[in-house]
């Protein structure tokens, strides 16, 4: 005959008694499998950080090496600003250079034959004045601040004055012609006869006239031309020497 067993399940015990299961078993497997991936995070997370802080590291003794690099070359940057600064100057006096032979040349050219010129002053910027001119001719050289020329001389009349304008302005970078005065003799005789009054006979008029060149660049004063020379330092083998 086959034995049977007629005690209970649950009154079972050694090898016979039933596995218990339920939803504690769960729990504890869950716990045991969160505690193990938070281990696991925890170690992951804590090698990225010593990664990034090796990094921080790294890119630090980076910077320190570069810094003290950049202050070995800053006197030879200072250097090459300063070059550039003087080549710009040099060019900047360059462009202004005003070409007073051609237009001297040009005026040579224009001057009529009955037209004569007692007092000629070329200047690149005002401050200068024609002696014996009146005050008009320095107001307006005053007005116009870059190179003019400031003309005293005479005619064969007002007309042959009006023409010889005209014929100025015909000059390549003529703008303005000024003229502050105009005057003949008149009906009594002659001027003065002065080596300043060229009015020999009644009907010569005597003329001011300044031609301004306002396209013309403005030439660099000396103060605008001066650029500071950055002071380099002393050698630390002199200064050693010094304090000895």
């Amino acid at each position: 005959m086959r034995p049977v067993n007629l005690i209970p399940p649950e009154d079972r015990r050694g090898e016979t008694a039933p596995l218990r299961t339920g939803a504690l078993v769960y729990l504890v497997v869950g716990a045991c499998m969160a505690v193990l991936v938070g281990v696991t995070a925890m170690v992951l997370m804590g090698n990225k950080i010593a990664d990034r802080k090796a990094d921080v590291a790294q890119l630090e003794r980076e910077d320190a090496v570069a810094t003290a690099k950049a202050q070995r070359l800053a006197p030879y940057v200072q250097f090459q600003v300063l070059a550039d600064q003087r080549v710009e100057t040099v060019k900047s006096l360059a462009e202004s250079r005003f070409d007073w032979e051609r237009v001297m040349r040009e005026l040579a050219l224009v001057l009529p034959d009955d037209v004569w010129l007692i007092d000629l002053t070329a200047t690149a910027a005002p401050g200068l004045s024609v002696e014996g001119s009146s005050g008009g001719a320095s107001s307006l050289r005053e007005a116009a601040p870059g190179p003019a020329l400031q003309l005293t001389g005479c005619a064969t009349g007002q007309e042959a004055v009006a023409g010889f304008v005209t014929d100025v302005k015909d000059i390549d970078g003529v703008t303005r012609v000024g003229m502050p005065s105009s005057e003949v003799a008149g009906d009594g005789g002659a001027g003065t006869g002065s080596e300043t009054d060229c009015r020999t006979r009644s009907f010569i008029a005597k003329f001011e006239m300044v031609v301004t060149f306002d396209a013309a660049p403005v030439p660099i004063t000396s103060s605008e031309a001066e650029v500071a020379t950055p002071e380099e330092p002393a050698p630390e083998s002199e200064e050693s020497s010094e304090e000895g």
